[in-house]
């Protein structure tokens, strides 16, 4: 288990991490969002202990983390590590050596998993003949290759087209089944709604949502209805709670509500004569919630 403890971390003046905390148990994934200057790599750098926090503690299964346990981590960063002179079999047995594997016992391993993450190259082939998304796979073999324990992915998405990401994507629960805890970050909404359990939101360095996904967004209320009936977008905004109607291509109306309660002067209005075919009561998406908590009006 990752217990992260009251992080704080200036540079000079600027606070870069302010009062970060949170837990992540084994089989967990957790998505750590926020805009670009958020605090979210400083974050990472202070959990692989790459930067000293100014206050606050990272302990792993109730341990301070040391050099033996690094071993039991995997680490992606955003910036790809790998040395594109080096064959890609060279390259995986570099990085599990570093953590600990001996080469003879990982040798045998490489062709099953440049197999599974469908990697187009001979384990012979230089890094730099690869595409970037092939790259990415490798980088990502070798950060799972000796079976951490603790998995850090820093935009692991990044780049990669959707069948890619989809590898990748299975290749992360396979690792969420066998009970590592995960921690990564995305500008993908899509993909920590697909994936993550529980999530982290940071803002200027400050934590502003935690919780499990469903929890997030019920927080905000269903204020997005989706309605397919007779009603017209002038009958719609006539109605108190009523901020917003958007009409589909397909004709299904989008209204966005200021009280989840006119939900129900709606549905009443709409079925006065029966049977209508769509009425869908829901909180924001991830994507809106994350707009709206970083400051930009997407609506």
């Amino acid at each position: 288990m990752l217990e992260v403890k009251e992080l704080h971390k200036s540079f000079g003046s600027l606070k870069a991490v302010e009062d970060i905390s949170f837990t992540i148990q084994p089989g967990e994934i957790m998505g750590l969002i926020g805009q670009n200057g958020a605090g979210k790599t400083t974050t990472f750098r202070i959990i692989l202990d790459l930067l000293t926090a100014d206050q606050g503690e990272v302990l792993w299964n109730g341990q301070r983390i040391t050099k033996k346990v690094f071993n039991k981590i995997g680490y992606l960063p955003e910036e790809r590590g790998l040395y594109p002179k080096v064959s890609i079999e060279d390259q995986i047995l570099y990085f599990a050596q570093l953590r600990g594997k001996k080469k003879q016992d990982v040798k045998p391993l490489i062709d099953d998993w440049l197999e599974k993450f469908e990697v187009k190259g001979k384990k012979a082939d230089k890094v730099k003949t690869l595409s970037k998304g092939n790259q990415q796979k490798v980088q990502l073999i070798c950060t799972l290759i000796h079976e951490p324990e603790l998995i850090i992915l820093d935009e692991p998405f990044s780049g990669l087209d959707p069948v890619n990401a989809e590898i990748l994507e299975n290749g992360i629960r396979e690792a969420q089944a066998n009970g590592a805890a995960i921690i990564f970050s995305s500008h993908n909404m899509n993909n920590v709604e697909e994936l993550c359990d529980s999530l982290i939101m940071l803002k200027d360095g400050k934590q502003v949502l935690n919780g499990t996904l469903n929890e997030v967004r019920q927080q905000f209320g269903r204020t997005k209805l989706f309605l397919e009936s007779d009603m017209t977008p002038e009958e719609l905004m006539a109605i108190e709670g009523v901020r917003k109607v958007q009409k589909t291509r397909d004709g299904l109306d989008i209204v966005y509500l200021t009280d989840p309660e006119a939900g129900r002067i709606i549905f009443a209005e709409a079925t006065k004569n029966g049977y209508i075919p769509t009425f869908s009561q829901q909180p924001p998406t991830l994507e809106e919630i994350f707009k709206r908590t970083a400051g930009v009006n997407n609506e």
